[in-house]
């Protein structure tokens, strides 16, 4: 399972594979959490990581080891903004399944919305506060998430969602 560049659907197979071999017990956390680095280095990679381990039920993202700890840190702002765009995406997702009667995908929302928060919670507090607070002047109509925000077409009661979650973490 090696590959220096793996575009999107690669690393989704990739992170797949490792995030099951460490459920399988068969990777040690430190062995994991070298695997999951070089995924980070990379974009597309980043982003397979975090969708494979946020939306599974392998329960890798609700007792991070400490080694995974270490190495998302080490990534820093990259993970931060990943992070922070899942929570915020999340959290608006949840609304749109309520309001659809979809209990199934509003719970895996939410969940991954509570990932999101665990994790940030373990990152470098004074960044992730940064982000976060530019994250909020978004919601509010101001400043250079506005963008994000209006790409997804957000109304409302998701935009409040989202200021919920980040005040959440505070």
């Amino acid at each position: 399972m090696k590959k220096q560049n793996p575009d999107f659907e690669q690393a989704l197979e990739i992170a797949s594979f490792w995030c099951n071999a460490w459920d399988q017990g068969e990777l040690s956390d430190e062995v994991l959490a070298d695997k999951i680095l070089n995924l980070l280095r990379k974009k597309e990679g980043a982003r397979g990581f975090f969708v494979i381990s946020l939306l599974s039920d392998s329960p890798l993202m609700d007792r991070l080891p400490d080694p995974l700890i270490f190495s998302l840190r080490e990534e820093g702002e990259h993970v931060i903004d990943l992070t922070i765009k899942n929570m915020a995406m999340s959290s608006a997702m949840a609304i749109f399944h309520k309001r659809s009667n979809n209990s199934e995908q509003q719970h895996s929302s939410e969940r991954i919305r509570q990932r999101c928060i665990d994790l940030l919670r373990l990152l470098e507090a004074k960044l992730v506060k940064k982000k976060l607070d530019t994250l909020l002047e978004a919601t509010e109509g101001k400043g250079k998430d506005v963008e994000f925000l209006k790409r997804w077409k957000y109304d409302e009661e998701q935009i409040n969602a989202i200021s919920e979650s980040i005040r959440s973490i505070a």
